[in-house]
């Protein structure tokens, strides 16, 4: 049973699963994730933004990916975070999942006032007849991947060394809603998303590839995004703009993932509608030349737990 809170779920914390998964393999057992919903820290610092980089639906999905084949979602609550560290084992990781072996990483904190750490579990373990694996810190160029490092790319316009992190491109899911039609009056038709409780990366335009859901499979685009407040028509709240090229369809009512991979420029404002029209054509040309020979998304898979 691998536990932690699985953020974007970056190579970090895939070395965490991969080495839940050998363990699972070797004693013929089921690989396990335990994880919180909310993420503790809104509970614990209420003031706190309830963005994250992979909302509940995206965890869930990537996990699967990862083949997690149980996964057990333990709410989280102000009541919950007073048990303490000897609780928590005792009553969740004991009695109610009976754990043969857990699996964190170096800096895996829990129970009352994180009172619980690594060295903690494996005096547990001792007691109660469960095996205990700590992950050393993973890293590269002298820096641990971190969750924080992805959300400060992700804000300074930095998404390929974002995923540089997540081993993955980060994206947004989300379902499309009415606009107010002007990028098709500009010859731009998009999708338009809210961000909701996905992380806001740093406005501007962004070379993208976005994904139509449908229940069969995700048919993946090249497209171009607009991240921000549209300056030229004083949106107030950011959102979300993409337009897929060499796309025929509606795609009101559809749920999108959209996959960062390049930055373009900042957003700005335009002296007139036909300079941002120019600009438009250009960030189209860009995106597509910056797209063009690169692959969409893949599901992360097993194999992924090596890299």
């Amino acid at each position: 049973m691998a536990l932690g809170n699985f953020d974007g779920l970056h190579l970090g914390h895939r070395g965490v699963i991969g080495r839940a998964a050998e363990l699972a393999q070797a004693e013929g057992g089921s690989l396990g994730v335990l994880t919180f919903e909310p993420h503790p820290i809104m509970v614990l610092r209420p003031g706190t933004s309830s963005r994250r980089l992979s909302p509940l639906r995206v965890k869930v999905r990537r996990l699967r990916e990862c083949g997690i084949e149980i996964l057990y979602m333990l709410p989280f609550s102000h009541a919950f975070s007073q048990k303490t560290a000897e609780e928590f084992v005792r009553e969740v990781l004991v009695d109610e999942l009976g754990v043969r072996s857990v699996v964190v990483g170096h800096d895996y904190r829990f129970g009352k006032g994180r009172a619980g750490d690594c060295h903690f579990l494996a005096r547990a373990g001792l007691e109660f007849g469960f095996g205990v694996s700590v992950v050393s810190p993973i890293g590269s160029a002298g820096e641990l991947y971190s969750s924080t490092r992805v959300r400060t790319y992700l804000q300074c316009g930095e998404p390929r060394l974002a995923a540089a992190i997540l081993g993955h491109m980060w994206e947004v899911e989300a379902r499309v809603i009415y606009g107010d039609s002007r990028g098709r009056e500009l010859g731009y038709p998009t999708a338009n998303m809210e961000f909701r409780d996905h992380v806001i990366p740093a406005h501007g335009i962004y070379a993208v590839w976005c994904g139509v859901v449908s229940s069969q499979n995700t048919e993946w685009h090249a497209a171009v995004a607009n991240v921000g407040v549209r300056p030229m028509f004083e949106t107030e709240a950011a959102m979300l703009e993409v337009h897929l090229f060499d796309y025929e369809g509606d795609l009101y009512g559809k749920y999108l993932r959209v996959a960062f991979s390049n930055w373009i420029r900042p957003e700005e404002k335009f002296e007139s509608i036909d300079a941002l029209i120019t600009q438009m054509n250009e960030d189209s040309r860009v995106a597509r030349f910056m797209l063009d020979g690169s692959q969409p998304p893949t599901d992360i898979g097993r194999t992924a737990f090596n890299q």
